[in-house]
């Protein structure tokens, strides 16, 4: 059986394409998790940014490992069926918190957000992952755009800075060029969305977002989830996020105490 919010041809689409569309994962919490996003940019953390850009116009904010913060965070969480439409589309026993993120293009940001996988920014790797992206406001021109299937690809996309385009990690050779998925004819998945919707997308689905042309605010949160085959990695420098002084070692499961298990089935 799966969460009546979604239906087992989702699960299908998930596990086939890497990404697939929930209505309504969040409909319930959008006051609360717009609260939280109020507080966040009130009270910014170690790792938010202005993604300011020489040329581009508007403001791009983000933010991300705030949830112990913010109140309104981990009630949304709690009180929504996201753990459990996890375990679902991951076809996992366990979903275990990773971490949240919050991106707001304000009117007029014409910043794109660049085409990337996060799995190679990460220091975990696995099949079951989850990213669930939610907008705050109704969304059609600056929603998120996943490729279908690209997170089965042999090879990873080249992870860069996104306001330098500089190379995140030295390329070894390991990483694949950052495509151009409208040139290249790659199918990708773009939805109208409501707030409170969500677009749940692997970690290695290849995604990104146009600018916010529009007059209103684009708000969203992110939450990123793991399953029973998540374990620490290294990787060639330090992850985004970093988690200073985590002390895990490779093949770890992720520490509980930092990223605590939401459900165990």
């Amino acid at each position: 059986m799966v969460h009546p919010l979604i239906t087992p041809e989702q699960v299908d689409q998930y596990q086939r394409d890497g990404v697939v569309l929930i209505r309504g994962l969040f409909a319930e919490q959008v006051e609360l998790l717009r609260a939280g996003v109020a507080a966040n940019m009130e009270n910014p953390g170690p790792y938010a940014s202005n993604n300011e850009k020489a040329g581009q116009t508007g403001r791009f904010f983000d933010d991300y490992c705030n949830w112990t913060r913010f109140p309104e965070f981990q009630e949304a969480i709690r009180q929504s069926p996201v753990a459990e439409v996890a375990a679902d589309l991951m076809q996992s026993t366990s979903v275990q918190m990773f971490h949240d993120h919050v991106l707001v293009k304000e009117p007029g940001t014409s910043m794109a957000t660049p085409w990337h996988q996060d799995g190679p920014y990460y220091f975990v790797e696995g099949q079951q992952t989850v990213s669930f992206w939610s907008p705050l406001d109704e969304v059609k021109e600056a929603a998120l755009r996943c490729v279908a299937g690209s997170h089965n690809w042999e090879k990873e996309v080249l992870p860069t800075r996104w306001v330098s385009e500089e190379d995140f990690f030295p390329d070894e050779g390991q990483y694949m060029a950052v495509p151009d998925p409208d040139a290249e004819g790659m199918t990708v998945r773009e939805y109208a969305m409501q707030p409170g919707d969500a677009v749940a997308f692997n970690f290695k689905t290849l995604h990104g977002a146009r600018g916010n042309t529009s007059a209103s605010r684009r708000r969203a949160f992110s939450l990123r989830l793991v399953g029973d085959d998540a374990r620490y990695v290294e990787r060639p420098g330090p992850t985004s996020p970093p988690f200073p002084g985590h002390e895990m070692q490779p093949g770890q499961r992720l520490r509980e105490d930092w990223f605590p298990i939401l459900l165990q089935r």
